[in-house]
């Protein structure tokens, strides 16, 4: 029942291109879900509503955030679509009356991520990017393939990836997509680091 009230808002509010795009999201948040033994019943419900302020007007967008109180920055305040995932936590908060913490922080780290974000974030971050409509070139299907390996190691290489694709875009870059993917790198390497080790006992056993 609450997917089909999501729906209908979203029929209203969102393209139909945009809404194929949630729902590929939404089944890819299902599927990384269930193999990371997550929650995926919160990970579907958190891709299905990740975008609901997408077409949001700008300056609806940076009204609802200092309505919010959220500290608006000269890149929000240049890009203001950046605040989308902010806004669309807000939406489903009062539109819908999501509660859960861990669904509302997907939705609002599903853009710019967060360091030290909840394995829930990591999947919404990783399936808005990495869902089959994006396309699919060697580097997306690798990174596919490394979203059901490791979370991290994926959000590390995805944010790499999102990147590369701004600076060739010639596009601001906000410095939490830079400080998540410096976070996922390091907890990356420190988890190589841990497996190596884990390993040498062993033999040395």
């Amino acid at each position: 029942m609450m997917r089909d009230r999501i729906l209908t808002w979203l029929e209203h509010h969102v393209t139909p291109p945009r809404v194929q795009h949630i729902l590929r999201v939404e089944q890819l948040c299902g599927e990384l879900a269930e193999h990371h033994q997550l929650d995926v019943e919160k990970a579907k419900q958190a891709g299905l509503m990740h975008d609901l302020a997408k077409y949001f007007k700008p300056q609806r967008l940076l009204q609802m955030a200092q309505t919010e109180g959220l500290e608006l920055d000269e890149i929000f305040a240049g890009e203001p679509h950046l605040l989308h995932a902010d806004v669309s936590a807000m939406v489903a908060r009062d539109e819908f009356g999501i509660k859960d913490p861990e669904i509302l922080e997907a939705i609002r780290n599903h853009t710019l991520g967060r360091p030290q974000m909840s394995p829930l974030s990591c999947v919404v971050y990783l399936a808005d990017t990495l869902e089959p409509g994006r396309g699919t070139t060697p580097e997306l299907e690798q990174l596919r393939q490394t979203c059901f390996r490791n979370l991290v190691a994926a959000v590390w290489q995805t944010g790499d990836y999102c990147l590369r694709h701004l600076v060739e875009q010639q596009r601001m870059i906000h410095p939490r997509t830079i400080l998540t993917r410096n976070w996922a790198m390091q907890e990356s390497k420190g988890q190589h680091r841990t497996q190596k080790a884990s390993a040498s006992d062993r033999i040395s056993a």
